[in-house]
This record gives structure tokens, sequence and C-alpha cells, in this order.
């Protein structure tokens, strides 16, 4: 099996103490945490070693409660206001035996995660977006992850890429893949922390329907929810929707896969958005902060074509500032309306109705459903252990990570939640698989 730079290739005999499936955040902190803990641990990554950490590497920061200004925020955000925002944005289906140990283990999250090597922007630097409840990675998710490999390295977790964990067992061990040959593994615990289904176009199309032809992946493509629907069909309990997910607007530009979050779409409040028909779409909350990006994912995922417009004068443009994908300018209304292959006087009538007041030259940017985590994942308990449909742990079997964050993220998004929740529910179930697979409790 191929192993990572500096790991060790794995070979029959002697296995592990703990097999961790997956090569993000969530995998990583799990690994370190049940090494640390004293178990020997085997990290099996299904992405080459060219795209380890998964999601995390689009990533730049995480949510974290903290009782009184830090060398990292200036304010406060204690646990009470974390609580109330995670309630707020989870409803009903927020399952609030994990909301606690995600607040309380957000707390001590910057130091345990600096001891692991991962470093911070002191009070974002005056570089990003100042934040009172997030704080910044130095480098964004690609340092973290580098960080985080080379500390599991050093503690001597064996890392290898390029291998799929197809199945797990209760009471622990895996049938593990790589190209057509597959065998089990026996192991005293396992932690799934694979993520979800996103990469999936046929799971989202029986999900999503028709709409799904329209999404992008904005993340890893090798999100493809194998070991979820294993685990599912063994009897595991679910937890949230598999029509949900996290979608926000993008640049039809993007990729199909792995664009991150430089594929956000902006603009969408500084100008008129139209359909693919020339209609006005509108967002009926006018959010203007950070949930004005999934209330958009969502407009446009309902959308004729799963693709919008949006139109900007030139002051709108400025406001914009740089970006990755830049508008598209038109000269004047005929040439927006043959670009977006609209009815030239149509178009004209809603701009004098809807659009913006400077008038041209105009600038557009053409839109998409962006898709960052899905909603269906497998139910833990407070240990992070998986449960049956019965209510009952699995023995052996935890996970952590976007594989069990429907339970608490199933709801409106808040923002750094998911690296916070796969950081805790990590460092969690690799420490109670390391308990459970050398005899703990």
């Amino acid at each position: 099996m191929k192993a990572g730079a500096g790991t060790v290739g794995v070979s029959r005999g002697c296995e592990p103490d703990v097999l961790v499936a997956g090569g993000g955040l969530a995998a990583l902190c799990a690994a370190i945490a049940a090494r640390r803990a004293g178990a020997s641990v085997w990290l099996l990554d299904q992405a080459p070693e060219t795209l380890r950490g998964g999601n995390t590497r689009h990533a730049r920061n995480m949510r974290v409660a903290h009782e009184a200004p830090t060398p990292l925020v200036a304010d406060t955000y204690d646990t009470a206001a974390f609580l109330a925002d995670l309630r707020r944005a989870g409803g009903v289906m927020l399952d609030e035996a994990l909301a606690a140990p995600l607040v309380a283990g957000s707390t001590s999250l910057p130091a345990w995660l600096a001891a692991q090597g991962v470093a911070f922007q002191p009070r974002a630097g005056g570089m990003l977006p100042y934040s009172r409840r997030t704080v910044f990675l130095l480098g964004g998710g690609t340092a973290m992850v580098n960080a985080l490999y080379a500390t599991a390295a050093a503690l001597g977790v064996r890392v290898c890429h390029g291998v799929t964990v197809e199945a797990v067992a209760p009471g622990g061990g895996a049938v593990i893949r790589e190209g057509d040959a597959a065998r089990r593994v026996s192991s005293g615990a396992v932690v799934v922390a694979t993520g979800g289904f996103q990469a999936n176009r046929a799971w989202l199309r029986q999900a999503f329907g028709p709409a799904a032809e329209g999404f992008v992946n904005r993340g890893t493509p090798h999100a493809d929810g194998r070991l979820l629907r294993a685990l599912l069909d063994q009897g595991a309990a679910p937890v949230g929707d598999p029509a949900h997910g996290h979608l926000v607007a993008v640049d039809a530009r993007s990729p199909a896969d792995d664009g991150g979050i430089v594929t956000r779409a902006e603009g969408m409040t500084e100008g008129l958005v139209v359909d693919r028909d020339g209609r006005p779409l509108r967002d009926p909350a006018a959010e203007r902060g950070s949930p004005r990006y999934a209330n958009w994912g969502r407009l446009v995922a309902g959308a004729p074509g799963q693709i919008a417009h949006v139109i900007l004068d030139a002051s709108g443009v400025a406001r914009l500032g740089l970006r990755v994908y830049p508008p598209e300018p038109a000269p004047d209304t005929a040439a927006l309306a043959a670009a977006l292959e609209l009815d030239a006087s149509d178009l004209a009538a809603t701009l004098v109705r809807h659009g913006p007041s400077g008038g041209p030259p105009w600038f557009t940017l053409s839109i998409r459903p962006g898709l960052t985590f899905t909603g269906l994942g497998v139910r833990v308990d407070d240990r992070a252990r998986v449960m049956d449909r019965r209510g009952r742990p699995w023995p052996g079997v935890f996970a952590a990570g976007m594989i069990m964050a429907p339970a608490l993220l199933g709801g409106r998004y808040l923002s750094g939640t998911a690296l916070t929740l796969s950081a805790v529910f990590g460092r969690l179930a690799g420490e109670e698989a390391a308990r459970h697979a050398l005899g703990g409790a």
C-alpha cells in the first residue's frame, strides 16, 4: 500500500490498536489523540497524498468559545453565547447531548492544536475579517493539514494514502482495498472520519433530484460516501436528511470538484440577479452577513437550470474588489443580452425596473449552487460511539467529523463550526477508541 512521505507502508501482521479511516482534520485529530493515549494507530486515506486533507485544505477559521480576550481574539465569546448560536441555527434538529461537548471542547481547541504544531493568526493580524467568534489559521487549512501530518508521523502513526476502507465491523476491524486487492484488517477499534457524499453524483441525484445536475462540489472529489452507506446498510442509526446540504453560491466557472473557498460568489447584494430566463431572483431575507452565501446557494439551486447571473454596474464592481474569477464586461445592454442569451428588449425593461442605477457598461458573474457537505450521517453518543437503530452503541466503532455532523449542523450553518466539530469530536473519538482498544471501559 502506498504510504505518504515520511510514513511506513502497511503490511500484514502487527495490526493496529486503532484504525482511522479518513484524511482530513477529524481523522488527523483522532489519530494523534489515540497515539498520544498509547495506542498503535493506522490512518488510511482514500485520497492520494497530493490531495490529503479533504475539505480541511480549503478552510481558514474555526469557531471557539473563550471567556476572556485571548492573543487570538480581542473580545469575549463565552460558552453560553456559542451554545445559544448553535441552538438558533440547529433548531429542533440539534442534538443537545452533542452540543454541550462541542462547545466545551472548543475552549481548549486552539491550545491543543497549537501543541500539535498548528499555527494561528494573532487577532487576525489585520489581514482577515475580524470575528470575535472565530480564530484564523496562519497559512490556512493546508498549513494546518501539513502540520498535523508531520506530528502524526513523528508520533509513529502509520499513514497510507490511496487506501479505501470499504466497511467496518462492530467490535473493531475493517475491510480495506487498494486497487483490486481487498483484505480484512483486525484492530481493537475503528474511527470513521470519511465525511459525507457530496462527490457522489449518483447519490446526489437520488437525494436532491434533477437539481443535483447543477451542483458544484466545493471540496474533495473523494467524499463519495461509501463508508457512510456501508454503515447505514449494516444498521447504524441515521441522523439528518439526505436531501439537505450546505449550499452556497459559487462562480459558474468553478471546477466540478475541489475549488474551495475562492469559488464562493460575491456581488449578489451589490447588483441585480436574474435567473436563466431573465427573471429577477431575490433573497427574501435580504441577508448581508455570512448567511447570505447559504441563502443564495439555496435560491440558485431552485432556479431553472440551477444557474443565475449577477449584473453589476461600475460602482458595484468597485465594491466587489479583486476576484479569482473576475466579472465579464459588456459595453451595453445589447451585448449583455447576447452574452446571457436573453431577449434584449426584455432585459432592458428589467434593468430599468430593477437594475443597478449606474447603467452600462455592465459586468456579469454567473453563479451555481456549490455543495460543501451533505446532511445525512450516522448517529453517535457523547463519547463519539456509533449507535445502532435500537439506540445501542456499536462496540469499538467511533465516528467524527462530517459523517456525524448532521446531528449538530443539520439546520442553518454557523461559520467556522465544521472545523471545530471535526477537531473536537476527532480528538474525543481518538481518545475513546484508544481506551476501548487498550482494555478500558
